[in-house]
């Protein structure tokens, strides 16, 4: 199909596809390795919690939500085991939230498989394709490209 021929609504549809494509297989590989419970949400969250925790309130800011909505993805990702709430050292009338080493394990996994996909997507397209993709979408999102706060869009 030529450039004249296509949709303008079907780029984005191309581009979530793109997306669903890498996170489907992503959470494959995460079940067969030991976490079948984590979704999407998670992985933004424990991102934004990052290697030195965070309040409630900043892992709220930092997703886009509400701190009520973060104290609940906080509460699920405590029951899983990837998360934690401890007393912050700089101010006991605080708590962080805090990375187990699950959820440590569950982020470095998630890496190593995203490295993986990256090479099959490599293989399908060639590296210089990949690459002028890759380059193009950084052109046309800007320095906005890495926002955690995508994960309000998909729920819990």
């Amino acid at each position: 199909m030529s450039e004249r021929e296509r949709w303008g609504f079907e780029l984005p549809l191309l581009l979530f596809a793109g997306f669903r494509s890498l996170i489907d297989q992503l959470h494959t590989e995460l079940a067969d390795h030991g976490h079948p419970e984590m979704r999407p949400a998670h992985g933004f969250a424990m991102q934004a919690i990052g290697r030195d925790g965070v309040t409630a309130s900043e892992l709220g800011r930092r997703l886009g939500v509400s701190k009520q909505a973060a104290g609940k993805t906080v509460d699920r990702l405590a029951a899983l085991g990837y998360a934690e709430r401890v007393a912050d050292p700089a101010d006991a009338r605080r708590k962080l939230v805090r990375l187990t080493g699950r959820g440590r394990d569950a982020l470095e996994l998630s890496a190593a498989v995203f490295e993986e996909l990256r090479g099959r997507w490599t293989d399908q397209l060639g590296r210089e394709r990949l690459t002028e993709l890759e380059d193009a979408l950084e052109t046309v999102v800007g320095p906005a490209a890495f926002r955690l706060d995508a994960a309000s869009w998909f729920g819990d």
